[in-house]
C-alpha cells in the first residue's frame, strides 16, 4: 500500500488543485453553501478517516442531552440503505451505519439519530419532525460545504498532524491543509495521557491557530471492563485472547494493551469492513474469548458464532480543559437557540 501511495505521487498536485478550486469556489460564492438559524454543529477532520470523531460526538452528545432536544446527522457509512432514514429499535448497522447505529444504542430516545447522504435534505426533514430537535450535531461534514455549520469542531491526531501531512492519494489529506482555518475549535486527540505543557505549545506553534480558534487537547480513556451483551469482565481475567478491529487505526489501543502486559493475536481489518461468513468463522475460530472496539462490536454482536464470547473495551474521551470547552459548546448553543 505504501509503495502504490508513493507511485501516485503525480496525481497529488492534481488532486490538491482540485479541491483547492472547489473551496475557493465556496469561499467566493461562487457555489452555494447553506447557513441555518439554530445550533449547527458539525464535528470533522482533515484527514482520511481515523482521529476519533465518533468519541467526540459521544461526549458532545453527553454533554447536551439533558438541556436541548439533540439529533446526530451523518452519512451513515456503509451502509445498505438509501436516502434519509431514522435510527429505531428495529434499525441495524447495515441500515444506518456503524457509528449512527452506536449512538442509538448508547443513548436511544434521549436523541434523535438520523442518516443522509445529502445533508441539506437531512436538515430539512430533521427540522420537520414533531418534536424539533433544538440542535443538530453534523458527523463527519467538515468537506460538505453544500452546509455551513455555526460552530466546526476539527481533529486531529497527536501521532499525525494534518500539518505534517499533504492530500490524498499519497497522503491521507482529504482537501489542502489550510482548510483549517474554517473551525472555530481544534482537537487534538488520541494524545499520551500526561503530555507536557511544553508539548502542547510546540503543537500549538506548528497549528498556529487563527484569533478565532481555540485548541484543546484530548486522551481517551480506556475501561478497566469489557463488556458483551449481557456481562462485564475485568480486563485482566482475560488472557490469550483475540483482538479484532475494523477501525482507522488501531494502534493506540494495541499500545495499551500491551501496556497492560495483556497477551494477544491481532485480526486487523480496515475501516467499516463488512465482515463476512469466513471471516467470522476466522474470528471464532481464533479463541475462546474476543475482543473488540465498540464499533465492531455494533457488526459483529449478532453472530451466533460468536455467542458468549465477544466483548468491547468501552472508551471515553478526556479532555485537558473540560470547563472551558464545555463553557464554549453550551455557549454556542445558548446564543443560537
Amino acid at each position: 500500500m505504501k509503495l502504490l501511495r508513493l507511485l501516485l505521487f503525480p496525481i497529488v498536485p492534481i488532486y490538491y488543485l482540485v479541491t483547492w478550486l472547489r473551496n475557493k469556489a465556496y469561499d467566493y460564492g461562487w457555489f452555494a453553501s447553506k447557513s441555518y438559524n439554530f445550533p449547527l454543529i458539525c464535528v470533522g477532520n482533515l484527514s482520511a478517516g481515523g482521529t476519533g470523531k465518533s468519541p467526540m460526538v459521544g461526549y458532545l452528545i453527553q454533554l447536551l442531552k439533558d438541556d436541548v432536544k439533540l439529533a446526530t446527522l451523518s452519512r451513515g457509512y456503509g451502509r445498505e440503505s438509501k436516502g434519509f432514514v431514522l435510527a429505531d429499535k428495529n434499525s441495524s448497522f447495515k441500515v444506518v451505519g456503524d457509528e449512527s447505529f452506536q449512538y442509538f444504542e448508547n443513548f436511544g430516545t434521549d436523541i434523535t439519530v438520523a442518516v443522509c447522504e445529502d445533508r441539506q435534505n437531512g436538515i430539512e426533514q430533521l427540522r420537520s419532525l414533531e418534536p424539533t430537535p433544538d440542535v443538530i450535531i453534523l458527523d463527519d461534514a467538515f468537506q460538505h460545504r453544500k452546509v455551513k455549520a455555526g460552530l466546526n469542531i476539527l481533529l486531529t491526531t497527536y501521532y499525525s498532524l494534518f500539518t505534517d501531512d499533504i492530500v490524498l492519494p499519497t497522503g491521507n489529506l482529504r482537501e489542502p491543509k489550510f482548510g483549517y482555518k474554517r473551525a472555530q475549535i481544534i482537537v487534538v486527540t488520541k494524545c499520551p495521557e500526561h503530555l507536557s505543557e511544553e508539548e502542547k505549545q510546540k503543537i500549538t506553534a506548528k497549528i498556529n491557530p487563527l484569533e478565532h480558534q481555540s485548541i484543546y487537547f484530548s486522551h481517551l480513556g480506556y475501561s478497566k471492563k469489557v463488556k458483551s451483551l449481557d456481562k462485564a469482565l475485568s480486563l485482566d481475567t482475560f488472557k490469550d485472547f483475540t483482538l479484532v478491529t475494523g477501525i482507522a487505526n488501531a494502534s493506540p489501543l494495541v499500545k495499551y494493551l500491551k501496556a497492560e502486559d495483556l497477551v494477544f493475536k491481532h485480526l486487523e481489518y480496515k475501516d467499516h469492513y463488512n465482515f463476512n461468513a469466513s471471516d467470522i468463522l476466522k474470528i471464532s475460530n481464533s479463541g475462546e474469548l474476543i475482543l473488540t472496539t465498540e464499533k465492531d462490536f455494533m457488526r459483529l454482536k449478532d453472530e451466533p458464532l460468536l455467542k458468549d464470547k465477544l466483548f468491547y473495551l468501552p472508551i471515553t474521551v478526556h479532555l485537558d480543559k473540560p470547563e472551558q470547552f464545555t463553557t464554549k459548546i453550551k455557549t454556542y448553543v445558548a446564543a443560537n437557540l
